[in-house]
């Protein structure tokens, strides 16, 4: 049986300029990509603070989930990923928040520098969606 594919987009400029997408949907499979902690207004959100960058990247993580029909609660897999892995409490204090009873499996690792150089921190997860096919075909 074949799924439709779906791309979730959150209004990036640079989506149509690379060629991605913020998350994809295949059936019950939700995968979304690198998210850098970017504010509405294009400008990186907490400069020099792992913690606020981290909770942003979950926020733009929430709204494609929810976009792809989904929640944070179908979320199976997180990455982590830090330009200083010295500071990876910062960042897994704010995951645990968001994920301390979903339990997600989790991978934590460490780049030289992102694209743009105030990003210290970007998130990537997978999500299945719980129950699908039951009743929603």
């Amino acid at each position: 049986m074949g799924y439709d594919r779906e791309l979730i987009s959150n209004g990036n400029p640079m989506e149509a300029v690379v060629g991605f997408s913020r998350a994809v949907r295949v059936g019950p499979y939700i995968s979304i990509g690198g998210t850098a902690p970017v504010g509405p207004d294009g400008k990186t959100v907490g400069l020099d603070d792992v913690a606020a960058q981290t909770r942003r990247c979950i926020e733009i993580i929430e709204d494609a989930l929810i976009r792809a029909g989904s929640g944070l609660q179908d979320v199976v897999r997180t990455r982590v990923i830090l330009t200083d892995i010295t500071r990876w409490k910062e960042a897994i204090d704010v995951r645990k928040e968001y994920f301390r009873d979903i339990r997600p499996v989790d991978t934590i690792m460490a780049v030289t520098r992102f694209v743009n150089p105030e990003w210290l921190v970007e998130l990537e997860v997978d999500a299945v969606i719980a129950g699908w096919g039951d009743d929603r075909g």
